[in-house]
């Protein structure tokens, strides 16, 4: 229902007059009516559907506050449209792109709703399918020996296929001429303007001899008379350019699930302190900067904020790709998407919505994708060339027999034409690369390394600069025990049985670093009782009568231990990149253990290959500086930058490439995702989160770091092979349409067949086919 343009100015009035204002959407409710009702704090709330009632019983007081008009003064209005091959491209409305024809895309967070092209092409691929294979029987059985005069008498063969090529070329193909006809008209000539004309000169040359057979040559009937058709190669090109589209667009498709896993990091619920005191879990959409917000353990931070009581450690590998957790107390941030592990706090909201550093981590992934070039374009730059190539030789040929050929003067003239576009259908061009990229994608995956997107390998065929992330790339990722030191001659046996006994049953990536340190070692934990957890800085507990301290250097201070034995060695640990933990035992050091994160074992062989080929070595860390730099001096890496935000690490790629350079992202963590997808070729470690294995284009299974090495093998092998494949697709043209022109023409005294033409397509596919599938032997 519609607002009244006169509304009551109270709740109550407006009651008395049988309506009310429905508090979550504003529209008035008929109170004669059976609508949904909600008791609240002892007063009744009217709603005008179902939706609006759910919404004000999830949080009746964001409502009854006036925020929800808050929210939705700061909601951004609108949804932008770009095209995928195009960036450039940006319209607030869907459309086709006016450069290349393909359907725009919403920019920013994509919904779960299923592409209407994707669904459009799929139910045209299947129709042009079916109709397609009776087809390909009708024309090639005679061809293999096999007779259907039987079944379908010759003089209706030609009848038959073209009822059935009709709705393929006709209904299902009209995407594609639609496209060629607007890359004529937009002067940007593409594929679809090939396949367009190919394919539309393939089905109207075939549709003549099957209708008006009698206009035709002697020279172009065969034995039997019949004069030959073309309809299942115009049928065929339009079934396996669907078949690419539907895989390219479920390809794009994908894309966005690197965005959603983004999004799914932050919590769909936060639990809200109202300004009355009480408490309730509300969507994370109705957090407002200035709310109160309780954190309890295990839970994700909903929005950027600063604590204001209580203190703990959380995991901010979204930020800077560190397992370990990172104390926090009152007056420090707190990030959306992190993770709070074992206190509790209350915190109050900064940045919401679109502000948070999650939200801007989100923008610059969308962004960055949609700048990427596709490998087609290679095709694409070439058929920009060459399509006005072929139409001129198709003008100029029928010009020359119109005039100076014999009669019939317009028959020869269009039947060399004809013959000039048949020859030049892009079903090798089509094939080229597609063909390639799927061999070695097969290739690739035997190996470990997969390739998510074919603009991948093209781009990391020319990349001088690699960016590496330290921590789960070059590191393993997770923190182990690198040594025990005894301080009054106990055991490190002893001393790990302590340490094992007071983390048992504790999920901290430290902790489980030392119950596998333990358990590898055969050493059972010791039995220790009155376990108490001090939140961000370690446990206490006791052990036969003795009181036990286990943490940082904070609570060896906060409880009065002295630290003046364990100076020297706990400094040279740090520095060397380590974490110290100190036990202690009555108030007295026993013992030091040093964590830290193992170097790969492939790491150092991975580098020296990288530096065969040129590549310049950057490594990027959001650990500190002298954690980066014992690393980098370890590996032989001379330019380190530690300290790094995700954002960081995407303008370092930024930096590069301004410079001109060619750069490749190496990483695994949330945090890496920004500059995985900005990169020109982005590669994941397969051990590391699912944001970053969608924001790559290559992905290393098992985090394997020896397979960048394969990868840069395996791009300079594929692009060698789908210029080879390009050669081979353009060369039977080059050749074949001048003969299709007529050229020989004063030597044969015939035109070239169109079967002939159509053979030589047909070969030319053939030998792309054949070249692509050599990739499957290729040794990386």
């Amino acid at each position: 229902m519609e607002k009244q343009p006169n509304q009551p100015e109270t709740a109550e009035s407006q009651k008395n007059e049988g309506f009310a204002i429905d508090p979550v959407c504003g529209m008035t409710v008929d109170l004669t009516k059976d609508k949904p009702r909600f008791e609240y704090m002892g007063e009744t709330h009217h709603f005008c559907g179902k939706g609006c009632k759910e919404k004000f019983s999830a949080d009746p007081e964001f409502y009854l506050t006036g925020s929800n008009k808050r929210r939705a003064k700061a909601a951004p209005k609108g949804t932008l449209y770009t095209c995928p091959m195009h960036p450039e491209i940006v319209e607030d409305h869907p459309a086709d792109c006016p450069l290349c024809g393909m359907a725009l895309e919403p920019m920013g967070v994509p919904d779960d709703a299923p592409n209407p092209e994707l669904i459009d092409f799929t139910r045209r691929f299947w129709v042009s399918t079916i109709l397609a294979i009776p087809l390909v029987i009708i024309a090639m059985a005679p061809m293999v020996g096999l007779s259907l005069d039987g079944v379908l008498p010759p003089y209706l063969s030609a009848y038959v296929e073209l009822i059935l090529a009709t709705p393929i070329v006709v209904w299902a193909a009209w995407p594609f001429f639609k496209r060629g006809w607007s890359s004529i008209l937009n002067k940007s000539p593409n594929m679809w303007t090939l396949i367009a004309i190919g394919v539309g000169a393939a089905y109207l040359y075939s549709v003549i001899a099957t209708l008006f057979p009698s206009i035709l040559p002697a020279s172009f009937q065969l034995p039997s008379g019949k004069v030959p058709v073309y309809f299942e190669s115009a049928a065929v090109i339009i079934a396996l350019v669907f078949l690419g589209q539907i895989l390219e667009l479920k390809a794009r498709e994908k894309t966005g699930a690197a965005i959603r896993a983004l999004i799914d990091l932050a919590p769909k619920t936060a639990r809200r302190i109202n300004a009355n005191g009480t408490e309730r879990d509300v969507p994370v959409e109705n957090i407002l900067a200035g709310d109160k917000v309780r954190i309890r353990p295990g839970e994700s931070i909903p929005v950027d904020g600063v604590i204001l009581e209580g203190n703990s450690s959380l995991d901010e590998s979204l930020l800077t790709g560190e397992a370990i957790p990172v104390d926090k107390a009152s007056g420090d941030k707190v990030i959306a998407g992190t993770v709070n592990k074992d206190g509790s706090f209350i915190m109050e909201a900064i940045e919401v919505g679109a502000d948070t550093l999650l939200s801007k981590i989100v923008d610059m992934v969308a962004s960055a994708q949609r700048s990427r070039a596709p490998i087609q374009g290679l095709a694409d730059k070439v058929a920009g060339y060459f399509v006005p190539a072929v139409v001129l030789s198709a003008i100029l040929s029928f010009a020359i027999w119109a005039i100076w050929g014999p009669d019939p003067k317009l028959v020869h003239a269009l039947l060399s034409a004809v013959a000039v576009l048949i020859i030049a259908c892009p079903c090798a061009l089509g094939l080229a690369t597609p063909m390639s990229i799927m061999t070695a994608t097969g290739r690739g995956a035997q190996v470990g390394v997969l390739v998510k997107e074919a603009a991948a390998l093209e781009q990391l065929e020319t990349v001088d600069t690699i960016i590496l992330d330290k921590t789960g790339t070059l590191t393993v990722g997770r923190p182990a025990l690198d040594e025990t030191k005894s301080i009054d001659g106990i055991s490190e046996a002893d001393l790990l049985a302590i340490a094992a006994g007071l983390e048992k049953g504790s999920e901290h990536p430290i902790a489980i670093a030392l119950l596998d340190a333990a358990e590898e070692g055969k050493i059972s934990p010791a039995p220790v009782t009155d376990f108490q957890n001090v939140s961000g800085m370690g446990v206490q507990a006791k052990l036969e009568g003795d009181n036990l301290l286990f943490g940082n250097k904070r609570l060896m201070e906060q409880k009065k231990v002295s630290l003046d034995a364990t100076n020297q060695s706990a400094e040279a640990a740090e520095g060397s990149g380590k974490t110290v933990l100190f036990l202690a035992r009555n108030e007295a050091i026993i013992g030091l253990f040093f964590i830290s994160d193992q170097i790969k074992p492939s790491a150092p062989a991975m580098l020296k290959s990288l530096r065969a080929r040129n590549i310049n070595i950057v490594m990027a860390t959001g650990d500190n500086e002298g954690t980066a730099k014992y690393v980098a001096s370890q590996l032989g890496i001379t330019e380190v930058r530690a300290n790094v935000l995700p954002g960081d690490k995407k303008s370092l790629v930024e930096e590069y490439q301004t410079l001109g350079h060619k750069v490749a992202m190496a990483g695994d963590g949330v945090n890496d995702a920004p500059a995985l997808a900005k990169a020109d070729v982005g590669i994941a470690m397969g051990t590391g989160s699912d944001v970053s294995l969608e924001s790559a284009g290559i992905t290393l299974l098992k985090g394997d770091i020896a397979g960048i090495e394969k990868a840069f093998k395996l791009s300079q092998i594929t692009m060698s092979n789908i210029r080879q494949n390009l050669v081979f697709a353009f060369g039977y043209n080059a050749i074949c349409i001048p003969i299709a022109a007529g050229v020989l023409y004063p030597i044969s005294g015939t035109l070239l067949s169109p079967m002939i033409a159509a053979a030589a397509m047909s070969l030319s596919s053939v030998s792309v086919i054949t070249n692509a599938l050599r990739l499957r032997f290729k040794q990386l």
